[in-house]
């Protein structure tokens, strides 16, 4: 069941389950806590996993009132851990949950005992996407909603070539719903991770144990991004077979047991 903390003015939203170290979830852009299911259903029995939703999203508020980056994303997400009591945990990222968690590991290190990163790049948005997603972001904020074109062309960026049918109408679904109240933030939340600075030089710094992963099949994250950061990170990197973008859904198996396996290095 969710449960909500005032942050920042605002109430976020956010899963508590299972007891134990702690895993610190953080979702894809236009997702939310739902997409963790099989690995919260997987690892509570021997961790406390904890899934904050963003602002925008799933039952989270719409957006604290100063300017939204991803330093202030990792900020909110620090601040969750301070008001829980939580003094450290492994961050597990998937896309923008990677990018800001990688702004939080460079705020407050000693908060990380190990990272996750999946389907995720913490370099620079290639121009041609961030032109694009620029352009849908000012149509999506000027109309107050996210029409059916943009939805028909976003809604197969998330998954593998062959997506389930179920999970890509649950999702379009969604989008197509998307609550108007919530709308300039999740266009505000979408700017933050499009322009984003380079951060792969602090990949460098990052001292604590890291895994990178990447769907095999994923187009808004290739599969070479995923392997660089690897590297730059000095970390195993493993492609998730069968997978798109929401590779946690897609190939749950596979990313449950990487996950089981990472965690027992700790």
């Amino acid at each position: 069941m969710k449960q909500f903390m005032e942050i920042a003015g605002r109430q976020m939203a956010y899963l508590d389950e299972g007891q134990g170290p702690v895993l610190l979830f953080g979702h894809s852009y236009l997702w939310d806590s739902a997409m963790w299911a099989p690995q919260v259903e997987a690892l509570k029995g021997q961790y406390r996993c904890i899934v904050p939703e963003l602002w925008g999203h799933g039952d989270s508020d719409r957006l604290p009132d100063d300017l939204c980056t991803l330093a202030t994303l990792a900020r909110d997400h620090l601040a969750l851990l301070d008001a829980l009591g939580i003094d450290e945990c492994v961050l597990v990222g998937l896309s923008i949950g990677g990018m800001w968690g990688v702004e939080l590991a460079n705020m407050a290190p000693n908060r990380l005992k190990g990272l996750v990163l999946m389907d995720s790049f913490v370099g620079l948005e290639p121009q041609i996407t961030c032109e694009r997603y620029l352009g849908m972001l000012g149509m999506i904020g000027q109309l107050g909603s996210i029409p059916a074109p943009i939805v028909e062309q976003v809604a197969p960026l998330f998954f593998a070539n062959q997506p389930d049918a179920a999970l890509m109408a649950d999702f379009k679904g969604r989008l197509a719903t998307w609550p108007a109240e919530k709308i300039a933030a999740m266009v505000a939340v979408g700017r933050s991770f499009v322009t984003r600075e380079d951060r792969i030089d602090w990949l460098e710094e990052i001292a604590v144990p890291a895994l990178v992963m990447t769907g095999c099949e994923d187009k808004a994250r290739p599969v070479l991004e995923g392997y660089l950061m690897a590297e730059v990170l000095g970390c195993p990197f493993k492609e998730i077979p069968a997978a798109g973008h929401i590779s946690s859904l897609e190939n749950p198996a596979f990313v449950n047991q990487a996950l089981a396996a990472f965690l027992t290095q700790l």
